[in-house]
């Protein structure tokens, strides 16, 4: 059987761009999935196809969950990835959007998989997802970094290019695939403050759906986001302004930001610390509420 399986062939896609996100390495705070299943809410994207999880993935790793189904039957939910078809009328272009869980195993095979897909399809340019742990403040505006295969790609973007040397994940792995394959490509990356790594990040999903906006010239309503991202600022303040630790250190962030210097980790709590205080701070509102 192949992995690649079709519930039906989307017909009609103008001049279309595939963007990408995968839950996992990738996704720190949420975000990068987070921007794609926004942008698949507003644009009412219908899956056309799913990658089969047999051949991709360590069930060890992914487990697969138990769930009631109708008639009270219990049914298996296997981890995978689910593409999608969103029509813009009032854009340029439509989109393919692919999320889901990234895979364990057999990324090579796996890329290749999505760089057939988006030939097949007339996909004109590819845009990955990607969210990082950093060493930034809240209160700043998100801190953007990427690649492309060429460089108007990259001025478009207005973002700076990451010089980025390690692991890598399936974000990664996917766009070296489609550079070798002759598709224009980009990779956007969200920076998510490490010391509120627990949490789902609405505020760094919003800067990469503006991103894509530059990139590909399609928007949606994202007045609810907006809401969602004031509301996380506020809430992670309070949680900062209550350890007078974290404060410190946020405040050193934030002139490190502000000064383009990188911040001195002299008499600064460490990540491990500050993190552990915030989940303390986190599990007593809860008991207070």
């Amino acid at each position: 059987m192949q992995p690649l399986i079709w519930d039906r062939r989307p017909d009609g896609l103008r001049a279309p761009a595939m963007v990408c996100a995968f839950q996992g390495w990738n996704d720190a705070g949420d975000a990068a999935s987070s921007a794609v299943s926004f942008l698949a809410s507003a644009l009412h994207a219908r899956r056309f196809a799913h990658i089969d999880s047999e051949e991709f993935y360590d069930f060890q790793a992914n487990r697969p969950c138990i769930r009631f189904g109708e008639h009270e039957t219990r049914e298996i939910s296997w981890p995978t990835v689910e593409i999608f078809e969103a029509s813009a009328p009032r854009a340029p272009r439509d989109l393919v959007l692919v999320q889901g869980v990234e895979p364990s195993l057999r990324w090579r095979a796996f890329a290749s998989h999505l760089v057939d897909l988006a030939e097949a399809l007339g996909v004109q340019v590819v845009v990955s997802l990607g969210a990082l742990l950093g060493d930034v403040p809240h209160t700043r505006p998100v801190a953007m970094t990427g690649h492309a295969s060429d460089t108007a790609l990259l001025e478009r973007l207005g973002i700076q290019a990451s010089s980025y040397e390690g692991p890598t994940g399936i974000v990664g792995v996917l766009h070296t695939a489609c550079a070798q394959a002759g598709l224009p490509s980009a990779s956007l990356w969200a920076a998510v403050p490490h010391y509120v790594a627990a949490a789902s990040n609405p505020k760094a999903a919003l800067a990469l759906l503006r991103r894509i906006e530059v990139l590909i010239g399609v928007s949606v309503d994202v007045s609810e986001l907006e809401s969602s991202a004031t509301d996380y600022e506020r809430q992670v303040g309070l949680a900062v302004r209550s350890d007078p630790d974290i404060q410190a250190f946020v405040e050193r962030l934030e002139q490190a930001a502000d000064s383009e210097e990188q911040a001195s980790s002299e008499e600064v709590p460490s990540g491990d610390v500050i993190a552990s205080e915030f989940q303390r701070f986190l599990r007593q509102r809860g008991r207070d509420r």
